[in-house]
């Protein structure tokens, strides 16, 4: 009976500590749509994650990751939740916005115009290969 005892103290004891340090997650968010509720899911995922991990005593890194027709999250005068995307910028500085080089490059080509991202989105080679790098660097993959 001590012994069963003893062996539930260690592991309550252990578990606890475990809990008290907390842990880091990674989490790449995809975006592919230009639609605005797509967008807003995806900001949304982000912070209900950010703020559940957090409130258990854990943190987070987050990176949402653009291309194709929903690099038009990270466009200057046509992004539908620029707002939003600059006060996460400004609260939550674990947040990197990533949008794709290559359908910048074709969209510039297409449209015939200059076109600039959001100032808070870094601009990356390929948001295929930067996805593809997240996941093997151990982030867990959402797609709203």
């Amino acid at each position: 009976m001590w012994k069963a005892l003893i062996i539930c103290l260690t592991i309550t004891f252990c578990a606890g500590g475990a809990m008290a340090e907390g842990i880091t997650h990674k989490i790449a968010i995809h975006v592919d749509d230009s639609d605005m509720r797509v967008m807003n899911m995806a900001l949304n995922n982000a912070s209900n994650a950010r703020a559940y991990f957090n409130s258990i005593g854990d943190t987070v890194i987050l990176e949402i990751v653009a291309y194709g027709p929903g690099l038009q999250m990270f466009l200057k005068d046509q992004s539908p939740v620029a707002d939003r995307i600059e006060t996460m910028a400004l609260e939550f500085h674990d947040v990197q916005f990533s949008a794709c080089e290559n359908t910048l490059r074709v969209m510039r080509q297409k449209m015939d115009k200059p076109l600039e991202v959001l100032d808070e989105a870094v601009v990356v080679p390929s948001g295929v290969a930067r996805l593809v790098e997240l996941q093997e660097a151990g982030y867990s993959y959402i797609k709203p």
